[in-house]
């Protein structure tokens, strides 16, 4: 990983001045939660009986909402149970998994530390709003963030830029003011959609299916630097 003082001035200039707000993608940005998604969802495909053959590729759908998880798996397998009573029961198993573990990324108290009164402050994420609620209780976290944007909010899930550009209005902050912070490749096309600039973290993706972002880092330390 390369030390903030590393970070080059090429990249540190792919950013526009001016950012009056950072709107923070949550799974993967500041939680490590794609493989406890991961595991709550074969912990309920276990309980249903497809243990083995349930189908689901699961780094396709890193960034995306977890309805479309489960849209998939109805499709192909038509199971006897609804969709709201799958995706009820997957929720309430990643909670336990998650509130047990505490899984906040080492380096997010201290970025967000280093922005309060300076920038405005917004979670947009594919999650639904229970699952952020929990993940937020953590570490102190959810009073930092006065805007919490869900896919619950937004008629289309990234990579459509809906759920950025609500994030953006909920803030009163122009979306060319606005920079996000994503992990994935769905996050960052929605992100770019948005007219917003975005630091991709590799935290989930190789930095070569991240290269569209503005600035790809690989540490929480550099995106300090880049935003101090």
């Amino acid at each position: 990983m390369a030390a903030p003082d590393e970070e080059s001035p090429e990249s540190a200039s792919a950013l526009r001045d001016g950012f009056e707000a950072v709107i923070f993608d949550m799974d993967g940005v500041i939680v490590d939660s794609e493989p406890r998604h991961e595991r709550a969802f074969r912990d309920v495909f276990e309980s249903i009986g497809y243990a083995d053959n349930h189908g689901i590729h699961f780094p396709d759908y890193y960034g995306k909402s977890d309805q479309l998880v489960w849209r998939d798996f109805v499709e192909r397998h038509h199971p006897p149970h609804t969709h709201g009573e799958l995706m009820s029961r997957r929720e309430e198993r990643f909670i336990e998994i998650v509130v047990e573990d505490e899984p906040i990324f080492e380096g997010i108290p201290a970025l967000v530390a280093s922005l309060i009164g300076r920038m405005k402050l917004a979670v947009a994420s594919g999650s639904r709003h229970a699952i952020i609620s929990a993940v937020l209780g953590m570490k102190d976290l959810r009073r930092h963030f006065p805007v919490v944007v869900s896919s619950e909010d937004v008629p289309r899930g990234k990579p459509k830029p809906d759920i950025f550009l609500r994030a953006a209005e909920l803030l009163e902050v122009e979306p060319a003011r606005c920079v996000v912070i994503e992990d994935s490749v769905a996050g960052v096309e929605a992100g770019l959609a948005a007219g917003m600039d975005v630091i991709a973290i590799t935290n989930s993706f190789e930095r070569s299916r991240l290269d569209r972002a503005s600035v790809v880092v690989d540490s929480f330390q550099e995106i300090q630097a880049l935003l101090a």
